[in-house]
């Protein structure tokens, strides 16, 4: 069964830094997309970056391209994903979640898709506040 555990959150000055991490274990898929989403007080959830296992082409939501670095490290059955977050601004204030299934499709069309489900775990709060 796939576990992932988000961790690496907490309060920032804009501009400044933060790394988060996502533990996953249990993986039976040999292709899938890894990735963080975020969901600010009273907005929708929103792909922020994913990743590919396969060939780890990757997505980045607009307003943090240039800013946001998502990065893989597998191994059997586990991985660990980190999405570097340089540049801070308020607007980066939300709860971010990591989630993997499966690739059908472009990791765009994955992410964007995943989003939308319906079940998510705890998440990690990232404040961007001076």
């Amino acid at each position: 069964q796939l576990q992932l555990v988000e961790s690496g959150g907490g309060l920032v000055q804009p501009g400044g830094s933060l790394r988060l991490s996502c533990a996953a274990s249990g993986f039976s898929l040999d292709d899938y997309v890894i990735g963080w989403f975020r969901q600010a007080p009273g907005k929708e959830r929103e792909g922020v970056s994913c990743i590919s296992s396969s060939d780890s082409s990757t997505y980045y939501l607009d307003s943090v391209k240039g800013r946001f670095t998502i990065s893989r490290v597998a191994a059997k059955n586990t991985a660990t994903v980190y999405l570097q977050m340089n540049n801070l601004k308020p607007e980066d204030t939300a709860v971010y979640y990591c989630k993997s299934e499966y690739r059908y499709t472009s990791v765009q069309d994955m992410c964007k898709m995943m989003s939308r489900r319906d079940h998510w775990g705890q998440g990690t709060q990232v404040t961007v506040s001076s």
